[in-house]
């Protein structure tokens, strides 16, 4: 029969007390370099914080907006501090965990890319976003059927306010791959106004006064000029579209343009005894019959 080995207690004890000997000798060894890595990595987290405040001088220096400086910033601090991270992991000797970490963090970089395809769409359109000229903060935009004030860029949505003081948040994606109209890209923009006046009216003093209103009011620069052209017989008017240039930055711009130009052709008509006619349909409930007729009454009547 064989011999059962009897459990030594003293034995095993002492095998632990020599295994946390060893780990004390190898910490008492490796002390200076470990405060000297802890020190390096802290040097390195203030020269990000130094260096990302210059840059943030210099970019305001050059007017850059907003969402682009905050990108750049944080791309820096994060180039600077994993730098100091592998200098204090190179002061560790732990080259061989360095090139493992490497790798595992290539299999984890995969696997949470195909995990999370949206999210990492919406970062790359919010970089693309921020240094894209066409679209900046303060911008009045209209897209996705929503328009408003852009009053935020980031790495994930953009963030605009309408006109009834409500904050819509949009995603990148849907900025970069849908179209978007930008009010605050151009100075001036170009108004549509369409009108009707009554068959009796002399077409030629319609057109002449009706542009003389609107001059009045709306100064054309340069190359630009008021337009107005007859559309078609209506049912109860002849139809005209005019057209003239006005300052504009915001979709708002463009419904007051349009106010003060009813309000300036409303005047101008009634000095000029112009009618604007309107339909208006009359019912008439005889003993055995029903008719119904449309006419056409002026302003002025």
């Amino acid at each position: 029969m064989k011999k059962k080995d009897n459990f030594d207690l003293s034995e095993a004890i002492g095998g632990i007390y020599n295994k946390l000997a060893d780990w004390l000798d190898s910490i008492i060894l490796n002390l200076p370099n470990f405060i000297l890595a802890v020190l390096v990595f802290i040097v390195f987290i203030f020269i990000a914080k130094y260096v990302s405040k210059i840059l943030n001088r210099l970019l305001l220096r050059r007017k850059i907006q907003h969402s682009v400086r905050d990108i750049s910033i944080r791309i820096l601090k994060l180039v600077i501090i994993s730098f100091g991270f592998f200098i204090a992991l190179g002061l560790l000797n732990l080259d061989k965990l360095l090139t493992s970490i490497l790798a595992g963090a290539g299999v984890v970089g995969l696997a949470i890319g195909l995990a999370l395809q949206g999210t990492l769409s919406n970062t790359v359109s919010g970089v693309i976003l921020s240094f894209l000229p066409e679209i900046q903060i303060g911008d009045w935009v209209e897209t996705n059927g929503y328009a408003g004030e852009v009053l935020e860029v980031n790495l994930r949505n953009i963030v605009i306010k309408q006109n009834d003081n409500n904050h819509v948040v949009i995603p990148n994606t849907k900025i970069v791959e849908d179209a978007f109209k930008n009010f605050s890209r151009t100075k001036r923009s170009r108004v549509m106004l369409t009108c009707g006046v009554g068959y009796e009216s002399d077409l030629e003093k319609v057109q002449e006064i009706t542009v003389e209103a609107i001059s009045k009011i709306f100064k054309q620069k340069g190359n630009e000029q008021i337009e107005f052209a007859y559309e078609g017989f209506g049912d109860s008017s002849i139809n005209y579209v005019i057209r003239f240039w006005t300052d504009c930055t915001k979709q708002r711009d463009i419904l007051f343009a349009k106010h003060k130009a009813i309000l300036a052709i409303k005047k101008a008509y009634n000095e000029h005894d112009i009618n604007i006619p309107f339909p208006i349909r009359t019912l008439d409930f005889g003993k055995n019959k029903f008719r119904s007729e449309t006419i056409h009454i002026s302003s002025k009547d």
